[in-house]
């Protein structure tokens, strides 16, 4: 992640041990934080969620919907910014993982879609453990691969991603895909 020498992030990426490249190999499309965000409900945790105003009216369809064939969707995650996403990272680096180790499930801050306040981050009532493969063992999966694309959501992580991330059931955006070109 090569940062002109004035980028506010350059020193946050340095303290986090994010490598000079990152981003460059694969390529990674790089998001501005949201300037205008609506609340929409607390999330699992109880925490309060935000998400750009499109994004939170196509949810709130979205789940609605659902919840019309049966399925109960739970929001896990909205917007995070740059700050929330170094915590991740500093959180995990802290617990021992490495940074190489950690890019694979998390983004640096600046590459991630939750920045915008167009991405979500999803569980069921019938997932044991949130943000994990086994997501995409329930209904609420199955539901979603059929009906996400009418509300305009997209599954950006599917298994052997051109990102280079894991797979990521769980995580459902209103970003239109990036080419390769910066």
């Amino acid at each position: 992640m090569i940062l002109p020498a004035t980028h506010p992030l350059r020193d946050l990426v340095r303290e986090l041990g994010i490598p000079d490249t990152y981003g460059l190999d694969p390529f990674l499309p790089w998001y501005s934080e949201a300037t205008e965000l609506v609340v929409v409900e607390p999330d699992i945790l109880g925490r309060t969620q935000r998400l750009a105003p499109d994004t939170a009216l196509a949810w709130c369809a979205l789940r609605t919907a659902a919840a019309a064939a049966g399925i109960e969707l739970r929001l896990v995650s909205g917007f995070r910014g740059y700050e929330y996403q170094a915590n991740l990272i500093r959180n995990k680096l802290r617990r021992g993982q490495t940074i190489d180790e950690i890019l694979k499930v998390n983004a640096a801050p600046g590459y991630s879609q939750h920045h915008t306040g167009r991405a979500l981050d999803l569980t069921s009532a019938d997932e044991a453990t949130p943000l994990t493969e086994q997501f995409a063992d329930t209904a609420a999966f199955s539901w979603l691969q059929i009906h996400a694309s009418d509300f305009g959501f997209t599954l950006p992580y599917p298994r052997r991603n051109r990102y280079g991330f894991c797979y990521e059931p769980w995580h459902w955006s209103l970003i239109p895909d990036q080419d390769d070109s910066r």
